[in-house]
């Protein structure tokens, strides 16, 4: 095999390329890989991760039993953030029901509750909340405070007979129903594709030393370079169809709006993926087992892409080491990219800096792999 060569030969590349697909198609495993497990993995995830918090199960332990208090539990009701689960007599019976997970927050009405509001006294509630799922705990105070903020205006104002001096009136850009499901399937995208992408090319110089083919292919004049490119390119057309199933998937089936230039999405898409087939190129050059580079590839990409790409987590709240560490993520930078053009439909001007940081990361996957590959032909 030519160590060096004046240039890439377009006829040897595509021979290498037409050889790896054919051994793809014989190939039902990877077959299944590369085209049934990103849609999978895309409904699945779409349809289990959502951070919307609604229908909180609510106990409303009224010891008043007024008017007044039976408006507070109303408007409660009325808010479509919780479910009145339970009605207990007792302030004691709130436990077991949180025991068993049947109620996640208690609104306690003390008695006296109408008379004090009637008399212009601050009446005091109480509010109970299971703290052993702290997110659900946070949101559901967050609108409990809302809603007696905002009930304790109306009845102030209907005491006093007067108006609110000042109104607000929010709007919401990009994403106006606030729906988590909108953030998620774009950014399902990325991390998704940097583990097929990665784990799909990890079985592809693997495979040839363990069927014994490598040292046919090393006696042919073929560039080290054209090998990783003519094995890659298959590959890259696949992660390319993938991406454009896993886009119509959102938003035929998720209903997720499409507001940006599909040219620019499938142009930086081509970026990333040859970046990650890139990686799982040189992963399977340096594992020469198929087992131990899929697993050496899931390891690589399924923890930094589910964890440091933005895509579960704020990078802005992360310790500064691991947002340092997260710049190495190039799901990160693709997931900026999904997200800005399903969403708020930007263009090339806004994304510019993560198309760069994306070739940088594809230059340095393939130079890897080349370099893997000779070294190991040594």
């Amino acid at each position: 095999m030519g160590r060096s060569g004046p240039g890439l030969n377009r006829g040897r590349l595509l021979a290498i390329a037409r050889k790896e697909l054919l051994q793809l198609r014989r190939d039902r495993r990877s077959m299944w890989m590369a085209f049934v497990l990103p849609l999978l993995l895309v409904v699945m995830f779409g349809y289990a991760i959502t951070w919307d918090v609604n229908n909180i199960p609510l106990a409303a332990v009224d010891l008043d039993g007024t008017a007044r208090s039976r408006e507070l539990v109303d408007a409660f009701r009325a808010s479509g953030y919780f479910t009145v689960a339970a009605r207990p007599a007792r302030v004691r019976e709130v436990e077991p029901l949180m025991d068993r997970g049947k109620v996640r927050v208690a609104l306690v009405i003390p008695r006296g509750f109408a008379a004090d509001l009637g008399a212009g006294r601050t009446a005091p509630l109480q509010v109970l909340l299971d703290g052993s799922d702290a997110n659900t705990a946070t949101i559901a105070m967050g609108y409990t405070q809302g809603i007696v903020r905002s009930y304790s205006n109306r009845v102030a104002l209907r005491a006093s007979g007067m108006r609110l001096p000042v109104a607000t009136r929010s709007r919401v850009w990009f994403n106006q129903e606030l729906a988590s499901r909108n953030m998620i399937v774009p950014g399902l995208i990325p991390v998704i594709m940097m583990i097929i992408a990665a784990m799909l090319t990890s079985l592809t110089i693997a495979r040839e030393w363990e069927r014994g083919t490598m040292e046919q292919l090393a006696s042919t004049p073929v560039h080290r370079l054209e090998v990783v490119l003519g094995k890659l390119l298959p590959y890259l057309c696949i992660g390319i169809a993938d991406v454009v199933l896993a886009s119509v998937v959102g938003v035929l089936l998720f209903h997720v709006p499409f507001r940006g230039n599909a040219a620019l999405l499938m142009v930086l898409a081509t970026a990333f993926l040859v970046g990650a087939l890139g990686l799982g190129m040189f992963i399977s050059a340096v594992a020469r087992s198929q087992v131990l580079a899929t697993q050496m590839a899931m390891v690589a990409t399924f923890l930094p892409a589910f964890l440091l790409s933005g895509f579960m987590f704020s990078i802005d709240v992360m310790p500064a080491p691991l947002q340092a560490i997260s710049l190495l993520v190039p799901a990160r930078y693709f997931l900026v990219v999904t997200r800005g053009i399903f969403l708020k439909g930007v263009g090339v001007h806004v994304l510019l800096l993560q198309g760069l940081l994306m070739l940088a990361f594809a230059a340095a996957g393939l130079a890897l792999a080349t370099r893997a590959f000779r070294k190991e032909l040594r």
